[in-house]
């Protein structure tokens, strides 16, 4: 069994606050909580986890949830609920398209998608969708890091999928990385598996060892290709 994505990680100023309006926004129970980390469930086996940082969001994300609609009416009734509970409309320099930009009670950009056929599978997050200078390059090294197949690809979109649960998609921007992201990926290797053994693996694919101030952590931090850092947890 290899190394799988398990978690979608949001940095939080406030983990209990963020978590409840994102459970009531998937309509997904909260399955873990503490006082600075607050998890809620995805399909697929995944979690939605919101952790505790002291820094605001200053930037627009590099990473951010695209939602799944069936419809136009559960377009709209997303987008309601989503403002409903505290997230505001944005311009990202979006113009003229058929999903609606939001952001959630702490600034995090969120896509509600018009109805896709390829998301029927997902559940109501369709995506995480990462910005990328090229993502082709970045798609065929997240392949090679989770071992999901290269699903879609042309020069400005990449994307791999899964049977259950949001895809992974790289979406091509001109604006380089600047700061560390407030949305990473946390992948876990088997219950058999070691740790050390699958950081080494990951570096001589391509990945790096990042510092985000982590000090005394049983996980390693690793970033790919273009920055963006994610964590290998304990084998489970």
């Amino acid at each position: 069994m290899a190394t799988r994505w398990c978690d979608v990680v949001v940095d939080a100023v406030d983990p209990a606050a963020l978590g409840r309006f994102w459970s009531a926004l998937l309509e997904q129970p909260i399955t873990g909580e503490s006082a600075d980390e607050v998890d809620v469930a995805l399909s697929g086996r995944m979690e939605l986890v919101f952790g505790a940082v002291p820094e605001p969001k200053v930037v627009k994300d590099r990473v951010h949830l695209d939602l799944a609609s069936s419809s136009s009416e559960d377009q709209a009734d997303i987008v309601a609920r989503a403002l409903d509970l505290g997230a505001k409309k944005v311009d990202i320099g979006q113009g003229d398209v058929p999903w609606v930009v939001l952001a959630d009670p702490e600034g995090n950009e969120f896509c509600v998608l018009e109805q896709r056929d390829e998301y029927a599978h997902t559940g109501l997050v369709a995506a995480v969708v990462v910005d990328s200078s090229d993502p082709v390059a970045q798609a065929a090294f997240w392949a090679g890091v989770v071992g999901l197949p290269v699903t879609g690809e042309h020069a400005d979109f990449a994307s791999l999928s899964q049977e259950a649960g949001p895809s992974l998609e790289f979406v091509r921007v001109a604006e380089p990385k600047t700061v560390k992201n407030r949305i990473h990926l946390d992948l876990a290797p088997p219950a058999d598996g070691d740790l050390l053994m699958e950081v080494a693996r990951l570096e001589a694919w391509g990945a790096v060892r990042a510092d985000v101030g982590q000090i005394d952590v049983p996980w390693v931090v690793l970033a790919d290709p273009e920055g963006n850092e994610f964590c290998v947890l304990t084998p489970r």
